[in-house]
């Protein structure tokens, strides 16, 4: 969703100014902007869902939508340039975070026809391989996912030492049994996903969130199953719920909302930010969030992410900026790159 400098200028007067005029948004711009402009800048902006009008001839006014929060670009260099402590950031859980995704369409039309077209693609690709070549394909991409996802998590596994540790079973001198255990893990939770991904997520349900969670964290001396006690985490104040019955009560609001969507993207998605927001695990929940978003991906017929070309800081970032802000537009434009890659990347017919 590209904005303008004064289109995001007036964003910030109306999420200043709520229910302003016309009038008020051009006196305090104070620059040389006609009206037909002024007026073409806040047509867009509420038919991109970012303000709503009210009233009629003098009486209109114009306000943000709960969709700003969630999709307003941030310049996430000025935001984290700010020290930790500095940043005016949401520091618990916001219980409105439901409604606002269930009255806000997450994708634009023309990030749905990306990915749409993206889907053609994937689906003309994996029709015209044979399941062998299907197999080894999968098997590359679970090599690049094991390494990357880990890479996240601090893991310094790289990935030819990931690849020599899923094929030929041998560790990486001077590592970790702690990080060969990670890397082996990731594989066997995609295995489990892949086998039959459809039967997982339709519907998807908080046992299988767990079942997850517990392939991932095997041998790592992780506690199992919902957490009952309060998690930091690094980089943030915002601190997610820490009573048990509330993360459940939590997680059980997301897979209803997961179920109640047709769209596999958006399932993904929704899935993917949301078990990391909430954080109902002690360790491993970004971990279990990218293998159910996989999952949810695999059950639509769409093609499982890599991450592979991804940055870990931005992705952190990214995850941040949803914590303190309940901004998606950081991660929503990593997860349709993310996407795009991956289709443009495994299962082709050449490979």
């Amino acid at each position: 969703m590209a904005l303008s400098f004064r289109q995001q200028r007036i964003l910030e007067i109306l999420r200043d100014n709520p229910k302003i005029s016309i009038s008020a948004i051009k006196d305090i711009l104070q620059a040389d902007v006609t009206q037909v402009t002024l007026n073409r800048d806040l047509a867009k902006l509420v038919q991109d869902g970012l303000i709503k009008k009210s009233g009629k001839g003098r009486g209109i006014r114009y306000r943000v939508s709960a969709k700003y929060f969630l999709f307003v670009p941030i310049d996430s260099e000025v935001y984290f340039n700010k020290e930790i402590d500095s940043r005016e950031g949401k520091k618990q859980f916001n219980t409105e975070i439901f409604s606002l995704l269930t009255d806000s369409d997450l994708f634009t039309p023309s990030e749905e026809d990306s990915l749409k077209k993206s889907q053609e693609k994937y689906l003309q690709n994996i029709n015209n391989i044979s399941p062998t070549i299907y197999k080894k394909e999968l098997e590359r991409l679970t090599i690049d996912l094991s390494w990357k996802s880990s890479q996240i998590e601090g893991n310094t596994y790289s990935l030819l030492e990931t690849e020599q540790l899923l094929v030929q079973k041998i560790e990486a001198k001077n590592k970790s049994k702690e990080e060969a255990i990670m890397v082996l893990n990731h594989k066997e939770a995609l295995r489990y996903i892949a086998h039959k991904p459809k039967q997982l997520i339709h519907p998807l349900r908080i046992s299988t969130i767990e079942d997850i969670h517990s392939i991932l964290i095997r041998d790592l001396n992780v506690e199992k199953n919902i957490r009952s006690r309060l998690v930091g985490i690094t980089g943030t104040t915002y601190s997610p719920p820490d009573n048990e019955f509330q993360i459940r009560e939590y997680l059980q609001k997301m897979c209803d909302f997961v179920n109640s969507v047709e769209d596999g993207f958006v399932k993904a998605f929704i899935s993917i930010v949301l078990i990391s927001y909430i954080q109902p695990f002690a360790d491993g929940n970004k971990r279990t969030a990218r293998i159910i978003g996989n999952a949810l991906l695999m059950g639509s017929n769409n093609c499982p992410l890599s991450y592979r070309s991804i940055d870990p800081l931005d992705y952190k970032k990214a995850m941040l900026l949803f914590y303190e802000q309940n901004s998606l537009s950081m991660f929503k434009d990593l997860f349709i790159d993310q996407y795009d890659f991956a289709v443009n990347n495994y299962f082709l017919a050449s490979s």
